[in-house]
């Protein structure tokens, strides 16, 4: 008789976003439909044709971690270790009840430590290399989220750090869920950090010509789907869930948000930064964590889009969604978080899986802001407005990163077997 499969649940949600911090504050943000995004006042762009972005203001580091560390620390990092308290405290999680080999932690970051990066790079060519930090190196290695993570959790367990650009946090999650369910650990706090707002990356995507360039009306600049966006507004911050193998969950008590139950990964293998226009193996990856789940397509309510408001994706997303899913695409609600939070890069699948989870705990799916002339190429049954009120049962959250890689993830309503 083959031994029952492990099931994974949702039990802790940890958003550090331009909206909001902490889970309440979140949900409450995006339920009003709040617009993070705004010109950036707190540093100096230079010359940059692009002035603003989804920045978080007035974060405070030191109410997470001591103020001595902060300094050795970068933002992401900062940002990282935020949203994992956050998420299990959420989660009512007794770390000293548990097992520390069997507690993992996987974060990754598309960027890492940049902030550091070109801080250090500037004063090596100013004052020499002596006065290169000490700290450099350990605030600038993109593993450090998680391992930073994981000394303040005391998390002994497996322990990684996934780099695949926008599908970051996707894919850490997903390889969560396998760990999870091949008995690697039963605990596993997953997700992506991001604090790449500074003018080198902000320059160097304006180069790209891949951001909106609305510097007078920046509120409107993240419009997904709409017939008139011209880029995307980059953002900043983290998101982090608890991720549970389902018995270990119900034997404390735990609050489940839901579960867990498909991942679909593939990759374009076709350009360095443009999707693939016939989205072949988005579709595959779409399809893959809907087989794992055990749905039909007529089973989805609803789609957290990548939707990043360029003119290349939107239209790859949309004609994939219309492709995989035929006559029922128009019965399933369509939304971008990126409208309110800008594109969080490594942090964006991360902040949206806490956003999309809103849709089965409250029955409510956040608005798409600014979608307000519709493009025939990206025909799609968006939320607007206020929100939608519906009934969300099972949902997919997609990330599509450069470099090809797709990353799709399927939650559900919980329900005993």
């Amino acid at each position: 008789m083959s031994e029952k499969k492990r099931r994974v649940v949702v039990t802790g949600l940890g958003p550090v976003s331009p909206i909001a911090i902490g889970k309440e504050a979140y949900w409450k943000a995006l339920h009003e439909g709040k617009n993070g995004i705004s010109s950036i006042t707190t540093f100096d762009l230079g010359d940059c044709p692009v002035r603003f972005g989804a920045e978080i203001k007035d974060f405070d580091p030191s109410a997470y971690m001591p103020g001595k560390e902060a300094k050795r620390s970068d933002r992401v990092i900062q940002f990282a270790v935020a949203a994992a308290k956050l998420a299990v405290e959420d989660s009512g999680l007794d770390l000293s009840s548990i097992d520390p080999y069997r507690l993992g932690v996987y974060v990754g970051t598309g960027q890492g430590g940049i902030e550091t990066s070109f801080t250090n790079f500037g004063i090596m060519l100013e004052k020499g290399s002596k006065r290169v930090s000490p700290y450099f190196i350990p605030m600038m290695i993109s593993n450090m989220s998680s391992a930073y993570v994981a000394i303040v959790l005391g998390a002994k367990g497996p322990n990684l750090c996934v780099v695949t650009a926008c599908a970051t946090s996707l894919h850490s999650m997903g390889e969560a869920y396998h760990a999870i369910v091949r008995d690697d650990a039963d605990v596993i706090i997953a997700g992506g950090a991001e604090a790449a707002l500074r003018a080198i990356s902000i320059a160097g995507f304006a180069s790209m010509k891949a951001l909106s360039t609305r510097n007078d009306e920046p509120e409107k600049a993240s419009r997904p789907f709409d017939k008139d966006r011209d880029g995307f507004v980059m953002g900043e911050g983290a998101g982090l869930v608890v991720l549970e193998e389902l018995e270990h969950a119900l034997a404390r008590g735990a609050h489940i948000y839901a579960e867990f139950t498909g991942y679909g990964t593939s990759c374009d293998a076709g350009h360095i930064t443009a999707p693939d226009p016939e989205a072949k193996a988005a579709a595959f990856a779409t399809e893959h964590a809907m087989k794992m789940a055990g749905w039909n397509k007529n089973q989805v309510d609803y789609i957290n889009a990548h939707g990043t408001s360029t003119g290349l994706n939107d239209k790859m997303e949309a004609g994939m969604i219309n492709h995989v899913f035929g006559p029922d695409a128009k019965n399933i609600t369509v939304t971008s978080t990126k409208s309110m939070i800008g594109h969080c890069l490594g942090a964006a699948g991360g902040l949206e899986v806490i956003a999309s989870l809103q849709a089965i705990e409250e029955n409510y799916i956040h608005p798409t802001l600014n979608y307000e002339t519709p493009d025939p190429e990206c025909d799609l049954n968006i939320a607007t407005g206020k929100g939608v009120d519906r009934k969300v049962d099972r949902l997919l959250v997609n990330s599509f990163g450069f470099g090809g890689h797709n990353g799709v993830l399927a939650f559900e309503r919980y329900a005993k077997l």
